[in-house]
């Protein structure tokens, strides 16, 4: 009879629990797209580390998987998503105003700054579509993102308009977020693109672009007024 190790029953268990671990990442991990990112990012390093020694090639690609889509769309790469998991979770919410999250409303709204919560928008090297969903008057984000980006590019735009933007992910339940300034985006009309979650920010879509819900409003009133 073979001998069965430890690291074989690890394997086993690891690769039938494939489909149930999942499901449990989106949906026992929580009820809000912030829960589910963080339980995401950390199981990701979890199992990332666990495969080093065990070997699990299946759950090898899964996390590259999770990974690349997180950081390839903008031209980032795997090792330097590796460093910035914290920074990303950062973007969908935080308590320091960074990347879009103040709830302070805005108000007056620069003229110079041309997109609204809830357009729609074409990521100018990707081609990737997606909506607003907040903006800045200027770049507002952690020194350390700030230097990635600095050292990637030699123009970070820091006094320009940026944007928190909702990109689609390869499933349909899964979504990229980005921040980006406002050189890197076109606006879009008649095109309503299919992005998790955007119920929870936008009541229904007016043809041209998503309206916000009531609390959304507060925080950008003339997105709406001035739209």
């Amino acid at each position: 009879m073979p001998q069965v190790t430890l690291t074989t029953v690890m394997q086993l268990v690891l690769l039938v629990s494939a489909l149930p671990a999942q499901y449990l990442i989106l949906e026992w991990s929580g009820s809000t797209v912030t829960q589910r990112f963080h339980s995401m990012a950390k199981l990701v390093h979890v199992w990332k580390d666990w495969s080093s020694y065990l070997n699990v090639s299946v759950w090898s690609k899964w996390i590259n998987m999770l990974l690349s889509e997180v950081w390839s769309v903008f031209n980032m790469e795997e090792d330097d998503g590796a460093q910035l998991v914290d920074i990303k979770a950062m973007m969908i919410d935080n308590d320091q105003g960074f990347f879009g999250a103040s709830k302070v409303a805005r108000r007056p709204r620069p003229p110079y700054v041309f997109l609204r919560v809830g357009e729609v928008v074409m990521e100018r090297r990707s081609h990737q579509v997606g909506v607003v969903m907040s903006w800045d008057t200027e770049l507002r984000a952690p020194s350390k993102w700030v230097d990635w980006i600095n050292s990637k590019s030699e123009d970070i735009a820091a006094k320009t308009p940026h944007y928190k933007v909702y990109f689609g992910g390869a499933a349909a339940n899964h979504i990229v977020v980005a921040y980006l300034p406002q050189t890197q985006l076109k606006r879009l009309t008649g095109t309503r693109p299919k992005i998790a979650s955007l119920d929870n920010f936008f009541s229904h879509f007016d043809g041209d672009r998503f309206v916000p819900r009531q609390w959304l409003r507060e925080i950008f009133p003339e997105d709406i007024d001035d739209g």
